[in-house]
């Protein structure tokens, strides 16, 4: 049985999908190709530009969303619960070696809800989650971004209505466990750049060939993160294959009920003969 998704990737949706991620890697990636005399080292002072802009350009992604396929209050709604779920779940291990379960939620939600609805779901879940521990300041855009992209690859995994039992957690694990790195690294690239006092062999150097930042960038994610992105990886594959199976019943068996996208019909009365009352119109809702 084909699951139903309340947000569907149509020409709007990719193009605003596509418009978001090009300016976050330009405002994440930007300083590598700088040369010596731009200001660099005030990176962090780009940080309300990007969240600026990223902001109405995920009202834009949540609009285009609604433009190709109607999504209505229960999307809406789903969204808002489960990025709460989320927010609250990323304290519980916060500060502890990486541990932090909300990452195995987002891959979840992305896999059943669709690649459009993750992206949203795991920018707003970090932007909740960082009002809810104070966690508030110049890298925030860049964990949303970060957080959207690992959600959206989910949604973009094959075979979403054949792949089901222990094979398709296997294959959310193997994805959890890659895309955690991935994250790290993301979020890595803009503190490295902004951090200061560290040795020169791992330290960014403005103006420098982008090939040989990136061995430093390479050797200074392996020497102060490597052990904090092991940690979120390995407990994303321990819950996904432990309670995943779960939670994939339980948001495809609310996807089911709440029969996103059914198609609205008006059935025309008939006409009524003479001293009949008239016929009534009737609603009909099918699902795609």
């Amino acid at each position: 049985m084909k699951t139903a998704r309340p947000v569907r990737l149509g020409p709007r949706s990719v193009a605003a999908l596509l418009l978001v991620s090009l300016v976050g890697l330009i405002g994440i990636g930007w300083p590598l190709f700088a040369d010596r005399a731009a200001a660099v080292t005030n990176h962090a002072a780009d940080a309300p530009w990007l969240f600026a802009l990223l902001l109405p350009l995920l009202i834009a992604v949540v609009v285009a969303t609604i433009a190709d396929c109607g999504m209505d209050a229960k999307a809406v709604a789903m969204l808002g619960v489960l990025a709460a779920v989320g927010a609250a779940l990323r304290p519980l291990g916060a500060g502890t070696a990486g541990l932090e379960p909300m990452f195995f939620l987002m891959v979840l939600s992305g896999r059943v809800l669709g690649p459009g609805f993750g992206f949203v779901l795991g920018a707003v879940t970090m932007f909740a989650s960082a009002l809810l521990t104070g966690g508030v300041g110049p890298w925030m855009p860049t964990q949303m971004l970060a957080m959207g992209w690992f959600a959206m690859g989910a949604g973009l995994l094959p075979g979403p209505d054949r792949l089901r039992g222990r094979s398709e957690l296997l294959m959310l694990s193997a994805y959890g466990f890659v895309a955690a790195f991935a994250y790290g690294t993301v979020t890595n690239l803009y503190g490295w750049v902004t951090v200061g006092g560290i040795g020169q062999a791992i330290s960014f150097v403005p103006g420098d060939p982008v090939h040989e930042n990136l061995v430093r960038f390479l050797a200074y994610v392996l020497a102060t993160s490597l052990g904090w992105d092991l940690g979120r990886a390995v407990l994303t594959v321990v819950l996904t294959l432990t309670v995943g199976g779960t939670l994939l019943k339980a948001l495809r068996r609310a996807t089911r009920r709440a029969n996103f996208e059914a198609q609205v019909t008006f059935e025309a009365p008939e006409e009524a003969s003479p001293g009949e009352a008239p016929h009534r119109t009737y609603i009909t809702y099918e699902a795609k």
